[in-house]
């Protein structure tokens, strides 16, 4: 059986969907019999029913398909969008609308609150894996091992690739055209077609000379949406801390016995940890304010009769979801989430190639954790490690023993991810994931379809249509662009 999310609870349930829908009734109907005659009508279709555009939009450069996409998604959004319910009202099963939840705020910077975060679970869905569509696969030997097949690729064909040779500008000709790179050892590299696969910020305010932009697209680039960094002007929100875990056996969840030495169902799909508990029904605190927030109050049920209206995220109960809006409020507060909302992935599950016998590799996707803290700094290592068990702490209420499994971690906090992957502000999709960063607007109006303002210089990575993710939409897309000007120019 091929399982898609888990759900563990501290009261001893759980909720196990698969790629079977057939198999997801009876797991949902375990909780509720509306909510599983409703699931696949009111939230699979509706899901899905977008996502066929986006995959399909090869042809980015055309208006009508902009148009077309972008009122479809509006359109999604105004039903998926997360919104706040009254408390006790009849809406959804509490741990799928968890589930739900975690899918929709992961990576996003955002909290479950904020208009148009349904889009990000959209995202998620997106594209397919060997024709079946809505699928998760794991690389076999690691992320790794996709840079090393793409590289593989690239050599048959010809191309010469130098690594630990990091660029520190750009080198751009009087007249405004892209004349190669420039790197720290002072190597200058000359091409008149350069792709950066770097954030849109990093691109052109760290590596192009500034004087060889127009203003508003300057002004444009600079105040992109990242969502972590205080120091580049915007609001200290939260972000997202990773943690990948070397343990000596796999994790034992209480709700869920399995008394067998290989990995279960369960081991295999994504699990959320943090998101179920039930605190009570209690007015929503309120956020300590750092900057302007809004928050869409539509309201979405499941009526007495049986009919709904659709988008079973968007009813966002405070009942269930209080964990979650906790965890968001502390990060408004410059705190690392005292219970964090956390999503754990066990590849090793799947692959065997990437541990030894016996033990295992978790990978710990964690929010929310503010770029600049206020309690503390992530240069800490004491504080570091207190994150950390805190962390391995809420994993041993599901998973008892968890803590004391662990072997060694790893961990990546936005200034981590910042300085060590390059990613601005430590946002893993190089840029808000809101509609007003998509689409037309990615990375900014005016500039969706890959060039720049720099001839010859282009953007290829998650800065761009479509998005983050790991699918190579941006890179595919950015080098179709390239060879149609490579023919007009020179051909």
């Amino acid at each position: 059986m091929k399982a898609a999310t888990f759900t563990p609870c501290v009261d001893g349930r759980y909720l196990l969907l698969t790629y079977n829908q057939k198999q997801n009734y009876k797991e949902i109907s375990r909780f509720s019999k509306r909510d599983a005659d409703a699931f696949p009508r009111d939230f699979v279709d509706l899901l899905l029913s977008p996502t066929s555009k986006v995959e399909m939009l090869d042809d980015w450069n055309s208006i009508g398909n902009e148009i077309s996409l972008a009122a479809s998604c509006l359109a999604w959004n105004w039903d998926s969008g997360i919104s706040i319910s009254i408390p006790g009202s009849n809406s959804t099963t509490d741990v799928l609308k968890a589930t739900l939840a975690g899918d929709a705020i992961i990576g996003s910077m955002a909290s479950i609150h904020a208009p148009g975060s349904g889009y990000v679970l959209l995202h998620h869905v997106m594209g397919n894996t060997d024709g079946e569509r809505n699928v998760w696969s794991h690389v076999e030997g690691g992320m790794g091992s996709v840079s090393s097949a793409i590289s593989k690729a690239a050599r048959e064909v010809g191309a010469h690739i130098v690594t630990n040779a990091e660029v520190s500008q750009l080198m751009i000709e009087d007249s405004g055209v892209v004349n190669g790179v420039l790197l720290e050892d002072g190597t200058q590299v000359y091409s008149s077609v350069v792709l950066s696969n770097a954030t849109p910020y990093k691109t052109f305010m760290e590596l192009v000379p500034q004087n060889v932009l127009p203003d508003d697209f300057f002004h444009a680039i600079k105040n992109i949406d990242y969502k972590s960094n205080q120091e580049l002007g915007l609001y200290p929100l939260q972000g997202t801390t990773k943690i990948n875990v070397a343990v000596d056996k796999l994790p034992e969840f209480q709700c869920y016995k399995f008394n067998h030495p290989e990995a279960g169902p369960h081991h295999t799909a994504t699990i959320h940890i943090g998101t179920d508990r039930n605190l009570g029904v209690k007015p929503f605190p309120s956020f300590q304010l750092l900057g302007p927030v809004l928050f869409h109050e539509t309201l979405f049920d499941i009526q007495d009769d049986g009919t709904t209206t659709p988008a079973y995220i968007s009813s966002v109960d405070i009942l269930s979801m209080e964990e979650i809006g906790l965890a968001c409020q502390d990060a408004w507060n410059g705190l690392s989430s005292r219970r964090p909302v956390i999503e754990m992935t066990i590849p090793s599950s799947l692959d065997k190639t990437i541990s030894p016998p016996g033990k295992h590799v978790v990978s710990l996707f964690t929010q929310y954790t503010p770029y600049n803290l206020t309690d503390g700094s992530w240069e800490d290592p004491a504080y570091r490690e207190s994150y950390a068990k805190r962390c391995f702490n809420l994993i041993d209420e599901y998973a008892p023993g968890f803590s004391s499994s662990v072997i060694g971690y790893d961990m990546l906090a936005p200034p981590d991810l910042e300085r060590v992957i390059g990613l601005t502000g430590g946002n893993i999709f190089h840029g808000a994931m809101s509609l007003d960063s998509l689409f037309l607007m990615r990375p900014v109006k005016g500039w969706s379809g890959y060039r720049t303002p720099v001839r010859g210089l282009y953007l290829c990575g998650s800065g761009t249509h479509p998005g983050g993710g790991v699918m190579g939409a941006p890179g595919r897309n950015s080098a179709q662009v390239v060879i149609q000007d490579l023919k007009k120019y020179y051909v």
